[in-house]
């Protein structure tokens, strides 16, 4: 029982350090600038694409990944083009990027799949390091620079952009500028999130970012349900944590046997259960 499970644990926690990526780069719009951008999943293959072109030119899967950190930056500075220059409210800004993506993506390679199994990546070329130690070291680096990000000037103005508009222009500064790099930061990294997953899984597919929206929530509410009585704990921590969490629990669904048609049921379920939690233990609270 213990060795057939083992695998499936090790897999989730690969996943779960990859969507760990997604969640932080999610995070910035959603818990940091309350700014609800969908482009997410368009943005998540886009990384994978762009990886897989340049690998399949020969280049090296570093430059891949730091051109997939490039190209997801753009879409988010699109978005941003869309909702701000064009008065395109933010859902939907967001949607048509998406929308918009998915035509490139099939463009990039000229297909909706690509097969990377032949080609170099991050893992092979580390082939002496397990990738669970590859992944773990990934987003730490991660982690730690969003880190020190959020705590300079431009980071707490991020910030500040989220919670009060009003504010940030009274200090003579323009809160667009905050919401541009926001919306460039996090899906610069859904789309390393996107590069990482087609080296994991070795392919890059164009569907590969549907439901990855509810993904990216569940991990950032179950994270922030787990850790929410813990205030010392960053919101990168949480995000990484609830991915983790999230990933556990459906690579659990898959080993007692639920049908792979059942699993965006199990997501829905996830984000259902851990959200009434929320709101119960809110409505408690106020009672007493």
């Amino acid at each position: 029982m213990i060795n057939s499970i083992l695998p499936v644990l090790e897999s989730s926690i690969e996943i779960g350090l990859i969507f760990g990526v997604l969640s932080m780069g999610l995070m910035i719009t959603y818990k940091i600038l309350d700014f609800y951008d969908l482009s997410l999943e368009g943005t998540y293959p886009l990384g994978a694409f762009l990886f897989a072109s340049m690998v399949s030119k020969g280049l090296s899967p570093f430059l891949g990944i730091a051109l997939s950190i490039v190209g997801g930056g753009l879409a988010g500075l699109l978005t941003f083009v869309l909702y701000k220059k064009f008065k395109i409210q933010a859902l939907l800004a967001g949607i048509l990027t998406m929308t918009i993506l998915y035509s490139v993506n099939l463009r990039i390679v000229g297909s909706s799949n690509m097969a990377l199994y032949t080609y170099e990546n991050i893992f092979s070329i580390l082939g002496n390091l397990p990738k669970i130690l590859i992944l773990v070291l990934i987003v730490l680096v991660v982690k730690i620079l969003l880190d020190l990000f959020l705590k300079t000037e431009q980071g707490y103005l991020l910030k500040i952009t989220g919670d009060n508009r009003d504010l940030i222009k009274s200090l003579g500064k323009n809160p667009d500028k905050y919401v541009c790099l926001g919306l460039v930061l996090s899906n610069g990294l859904i789309a390393l999130s996107g590069s990482l997953m087609a080296q994991h899984q070795g392919f890059a597919d164009s569907q590969m970012g549907a439901t990855m929206i509810v993904t990216g929530l569940a991990s950032i509410i179950i994270g922030d349900t787990f850790l929410k009585n813990s205030r010392r704990i960053s919101l990168t921590t949480r995000a990484i944590v609830g991915s983790l969490i999230y990933r556990l629990i459906y690579g659990l669904a898959i080993h007692i046997g639920l049908e792979p048609g059942d699993l965006k049921l199990v997501t829905a379920l996830i984000v259902i259960i851990f959200i009434a939690y929320n709101n119960l233990s809110a409505d408690r609270k106020i009672v007493k």
